[in-house]
């Protein structure tokens, strides 16, 4: 059975913490203003006192008078509000999600547990994974970085969280001023909701901390099956509303697949054909005129056997690989490349393989029944190459070392990121309270 609730996502300016005393005010403005017309309201991570938070002691005091602040708005307007602040616990500081439920309580508090860059100067990370109960339901609170390992997200939902909240700090690069990339709003915040069959909110900050940290702006609201319901814009700040649906729809989980080997490198890198169709007889005369190593398609198994042999292969069918940890245990035991065959119609395929390739560096090799298509991806999330019309015989370079490569941002390994969180799934959950 279905129930649906009203979510705002408030993206706010970025200040930098200097300016926290001036700009309290209008944050908190914003989220009253939201309260009116939501049953649950998100803020950016880091919203009070800012992301960026140096050197200097953190101010416990002004950080928990902006909480009860909050707190009077919850009560006063009935209202959930998550919210991201600097969290002074257990002789550490952690960068924490508050949780306010709608009698003015404090439902929970989340830590990220996954670390980006600098932020691993001034935080501690988390040291549990449970979501938490609220009066309009299970919520499972991950921040920012949390979003880039799937198992996060995964073990929230399976523990009972009917909806997927991310207060959120999504830097970006510049590369292009006029689209502020980030992988996770651009890609993967849609894809956290597909899979797992939840909802997902998150609230981001527009703008820069500090003239270096710049932000992408697209605070979203995605509805259960992955459809945007809400995006904001780049720039200015903004208050998204949409209704999302809550409800019993649980995802497909797998038992983990067990790798028949530990992979060993390979120094060099390959060139790989691929073809959806079945390989044509003089394939080995076409290898020599690429320059290609090794070809593979959907219907030889003898020439996969042959790859095999160069750098291990895993084979992998829709179940495995739409489950978040589907594919986590070959990126564990080091492969660097998995063969999907998906009969997974439309736009979701790409989006599939792009996220499993990047967030766990491999490369990932699709072969497409309902459009008789193959096309390689890298650990970047990059399609390389891909067949289409007449053009059925595709090439592109794997470079094991790449999948290697597992730091995303200077300090932050996905590898680590993924032993940390099989390690907490491992345990029961705990009280966030």
């Amino acid at each position: 059975m279905t129930r649906s609730i009203r979510a705002a996502a408030l993206q706010l300016r970025a200040r930098d913490r200097s300016d926290f005393a001036r700009s309290l005010e209008s944050s908190l403005d914003a989220a009253q203003q939201a309260c009116a017309r939501a049953d649950l309201i998100v803020l950016p991570e880091g919203t009070f006192p800012a992301y960026v938070l140096g050197e200097a002691p953190l101010d416990d005091s002004a950080v928990s008078h902006a909480l009860d602040r909050l707190t009077d708005i919850a009560k006063d307007t009935r209202t959930v509000i998550v919210a991201g602040a600097a969290a002074a616990a257990e002789n550490t500081v952690r960068n924490s999600a508050f949780v306010i439920d709608a009698d003015g309580s404090l439902a929970g508090r989340a830590d990220k547990l996954f670390l980006w860059h600098f932020d691993r100067r001034w935080f501690s990370r988390g040291e549990r994974l449970a979501p938490i109960e609220t009066s309009i339901g299970v919520l499972g609170v991950l921040i920012c970085a949390d979003g880039r390992i799937p198992t996060i997200a995964r073990g929230l939902v399976d523990r009972g969280a009917e909806l997927l909240v991310m207060p959120t700090a999504w830097v970006t690069s510049g590369r292009d001023p006029r689209a502020l990339d980030n992988v996770q709003a651009d890609l993967l915040g849609r894809v956290r909701a597909y899979e797992n069959r939840v909802p997902f909110v998150a609230a981001n900050k527009c703008g820069v901390e500090l003239g270096m940290v710049a932000y992408c702006g697209k605070s979203q609201i995605v509805g259960a099956g992955g459809e945007m319901l809400s995006l904001a814009g780049q720039y200015e700040p903004e208050t998204l509303h949409a209704t999302v649906e809550l409800g019993d729809r649980r995802p497909t989980r797998v038992p983990p697949p067990q790798p028949a080997r530990r992979a060993k490198l390979c120094e060099r890198s390959l060139r790989i054909a691929i073809s959806f169709d079945p390989l044509p007889e003089d394939i080995d005369r076409r290898l020599e005129l690429l320059d290609d190593d090794y070809a593979i398609s959907s219907e030889s198994a003898e020439r996969l056997a042959l790859l095999d042999r160069a750098i291990p292969v895993a084979c992998t069918d829709d179940a495995t690989a739409l489950d978040p940890a589907g594919l986590v245990a070959y990126r564990r035991a080091g492969y660097p490349l998995i063969c999907w065959t998906t009969d997974v119609a439309g736009e979701w395929t790409e989006r599939i393989a792009r996220a499993r390739a990047l967030e766990l560096r491999i490369y990932l090799v699709v072969f497409d029944r309902t459009v008789r298509r193959a096309f390689a991806v890298d650990p970047d999330g990059v399609v390389l190459a891909g067949t289409f019309a007449d053009y059925r015989l595709a090439s592109f370079s794997l470079d094991p070392r790449k999948t290697l490569q597992t730091a995303v941002a200077p300090g932050t390994d996905i590898g680590e990121g993924l032993e940390r969180v099989a390690a907490l799934t491992e345990r029961p959950a705990k009280s966030t309270a």
